[in-house]
């Protein structure tokens, strides 16, 4: 859709990167409950979930970069224009599912301080990311969101001392950087030794 064309070494990256995720990710401890109520859904659908989910993820994400960078209306104004849609189906979905609590105790019921940090931290995640895809490209925002996962991993483990990493997500977090520096690797920038 962009006709942007990847070498080996960076597809070779993005492989390394999505199994850098999965394993940074990956359950630390299981129980034997939490082993059966895991087993209570049904493999197949969830897959199948899964694969639909990251295809059409990745497809919105290529076409929003393609839009963005191909018209002439501001980041602010795409925001803008895919923040109304957001916001129709979300009050939608509001009133489906909880209309009665709405009517009773109004739209902002158990909102606090902490969770207006959180919009204002997911709407400036939002603008941040569309100017990455508008000034960069969607693959640096994948290797920016994998860093991230990794970071919080790093700061739940630092700061609020509640996940003990594995050997896992140590091979993981090391697929991750690797990766990074793989996906920028020029095989022609290496100097030969004979000349």
């Amino acid at each position: 859709m962009l006709g942007k064309k990847l070498n080996v070494y960076q597809w070779l990256s993005l492989f390394f990167l999505m199994a850098g995720v999965c394993l940074v990710q990956w359950p630390t401890g299981t129980s034997v409950s939490s082993k059966k109520m895991l087993s209570e859904g049904s493999q197949i659908v969830g897959l199948i979930a899964v694969v639909l989910t990251c295809f059409s993820s990745g497809f919105a994400s290529v076409y929003f970069e393609k839009i963005l960078k191909e018209t002439k209306q501001s980041v602010w104004i795409r925001n803008i224009q895919l923040g109304l849609f957001g916001f129709m189906f979300g009050t939608l979905s509001v009133y489906i599912y909880d209309e009665d609590c709405v009517k009773l105790n109004g739209v902002f019921q158990g909102y606090n301080k902490y969770t207006w940090i959180v919009i204002a931290l997911q709407a400036f995640g939002g603008l941040v990311i569309a100017t990455v895809m508008k000034y960069a490209d969607n693959i640096l925002k994948v290797f920016a969101t994998s860093i991230s996962i990794v970071l919080s991993t790093v700061i739940s483990y630092f700061w609020l001392k509640d996940l003990l990493p594995s050997s896992v997500f140590f091979a993981g977090a090391a697929l991750v950087i690797g990766a990074i520096f793989l996906y920028t690797y020029d095989p022609k920038s290496v100097v030969d030794p004979k000349v």
